[in-house]
């Protein structure tokens, strides 16, 4: 099948870094644009989105203006407010030295605009806007000018608007260059996101991040080797899963079997056959600990228990004698993990049966926690010939892979993902998805449904999904993962019953009733 590419490539959903940035705006240069226009028009655009909130002016403005052209976006910002009648003020705490942005600011004194000596007030009620160094910082800022944007932005008196980049915090990495950096209640992102700037690092000092269009062309969008994608709830509108065949039975809506659960944790079970269930799939199956395939029948009479694991005295599972019984092969999709607890001895005897499955193999929790105690360690992934998809939260990922390192998660799961060929979920605040080629960070989720439980659900729900899409198009590709992922966040989001990961479950399985997502509001 043909590999499809969601969300669209524009600059509204592409992320890059600094460098990629600035060698994007050269090229433009290179192509006839002047550096004129290019700020003028980020200016411009900034201006009409402040104008679109104009409560956030009625008290003033101050823009704080850096020495380059990040400044000079700024100065562009407070002479078209200025001209729609808005008090403005500004404030250059260091020497100018881009002379495009310097005659702008001769230009705004001209006109009136008052030019001021000495630090504004941080108790005042205008605005601030941080026009100081935004993409082009490389390293830390007198702490002077960071504490007084600090001390404005804790007054709560007028809100705090940083172009581009907090000033002292990380393009890049997302992090301050020292304790601290500016912390806005708005960054607004000109032309591309910024990668630093979608990493949960940095979300104490973005406040809310928005795009600012500035029209980069499509043709250089296209030439970006490795694409991340933000992906935010709004995308779901875009989604396209497959449609299923109106004479479809029950085997033809994909077979997904679960390995989950001990007598240790038996919930991690219940919670996951609970998001494979809420996934629509036809034929769903279960390894599971004895206690809970002797009562499944009570909650999930649905589920066909194929056989249960005895578990140790410690109460972990033990899924080789099991998995002995058990002819794979009938199988789209299979997770194993959630739940099961940790024996090394038993996963070392297992894994034959695990690296010889053809179907999408799903690892999460005590089953990555085994790996990476395993002799094979992450070379499991390696051995194995098959589609694999892992789901690790930070702490399992830096237990498997130790030795991959990057600035930031969606550079830890690009790499793993080159060097293993696996698909990688790294969760978080902004979890990722990545394969070898692409990664999708969701942006703007609700942290407010970070709870236990929630993982088991996310297992058994892209089993249950990924079963029926196999089942329609036998190869189908990353982008899936990064779906699955973020519709199972939007029913955490939404849900109006409760944030457990029960309740969720259920709003999951009433989101998945219409597979055409455009319908969801």
């Amino acid at each position: 099948m043909n590999e499809i590419v969601w969300p669209t490539i524009d600059s509204k959903h592409l992320i890059v870094d600094s460098e990629q940035m600035l060698k994007l705006e050269k090229e433009i240069f290179s192509d006839g644009m002047p550096q004129e226009a290019l700020m003028e028009k980020a200016g411009i655009q900034i201006s009409k989105w402040l104008l679109k909130r104009k409560s956030l002016l009625k008290h003033g403005i101050t823009v704080v203006i850096g020495p380059g052209h990040n400044g000079g976006d700024g100065a562009v910002v407070a002479r078209e407010l200025f001209l729609k009648g808005f008090l403005v003020k500004v404030w250059c705490p260091f020497p100018i030295k881009k002379t495009l942005t310097k005659s702008h600011i001769n230009y705004l004194t001209s006109i009136g605009v008052t030019n001021l000596l000495d630090p504004p007030n941080a108790t005042g009620k205008e605005l601030w806007i941080d026009a100081v160094f935004g993409n082009n910082q490389r390293r830390e800022v007198d702490n002077k000018l960071i504490n007084l944007f600090l001390q404005k932005f804790h007054n709560k008196n007028g809100k705090v608007v940083s172009i581009d980049v907090p000033t002292g915090l990380s393009p890049d990495k997302g992090e301050p260059f020292l304790d601290y950096s500016v912390k806005a209640d708005y960054t607004l992102a000109i032309g591309l996101n910024k990668i630093g700037m979608t990493q949960d690092s940095a979300l104490p000092f973005i406040g809310e991040l928005h795009h600012i269009d500035i029209g980069v062309p499509s043709n250089k969008l296209s030439k970006i080797e490795t694409k991340i994608f933000k992906v935010t709830y709004k995308d779901l509108k875009n989604i396209d899963l497959p449609s299923l065949p109106k004479n479809s039975n029950k085997y033809k809506r994909g077979k997904t079997l679960l390995i989950v659960g001990s007598e240790k944790y038996p919930g991690a079970a219940y919670l996951a056959l609970k998001g494979a269930l809420s996934s629509g799939a036809g034929f769903i199956s279960a390894l599971l600990p004895e206690s809970v395939a002797e009562s499944v029948w009570q909650v999930a009479p649905e589920i066909v228990v194929k056989g249960s694991m005895q578990c140790k005295e410690n109460g972990n599972a033990s899924l080789f004698n099991a998995l002995k019984t058990i002819d794979l092969s009938s199988y789209d999709s299979l997770v194993v993990g959630p739940g099961i607890g940790i024996d090394n001895n038993d996963w070392e005897k297992a894994e034959e049966y695990l690296l010889g499955f053809e179907g999408l193999l799903i690892l999460d929790a005590d089953a990555l926690n085994r790996i990476s105690e395993s002799k094979l360690g992450s070379k499991f992934f390696l051995e194995r010939r098959f589609k694999t998809w892992i789901t690790p939260h930070s702490k399992e990922f830096t237990r498997l892979f130790p030795k991959i390192k990057s600035d930031t998660n969606v550079g830890l799961a690009l790499n793993a993902a080159k060097e293993f060929n696996i698909s990688v979920l790294l969760k978080g605040s902004n979890s990722i998805v990545a394969d070898n080629k692409k990664a999708w960070q969701l942006f703007g989720t609700d942290s407010k449904t970070a709870r236990a439980g929630l993982g088991d659900l996310l297992s058994g729900f892209i089993a249950g999904s990924s079963a029926i899409d196999l089942n329609l198009n036998r190869d189908i590709t990353t982008d899936f993962f990064a779906k699955y992922v973020l519709l199972h966040s939007f029913a955490a989001s939404n849900c109006k019953s409760g944030s457990n990961a029960s309740a969720i479950g259920d709003a999951l399985s009433k989101l998945m009733r219409n597979r055409k997502t455009r319908q969801i509001s």
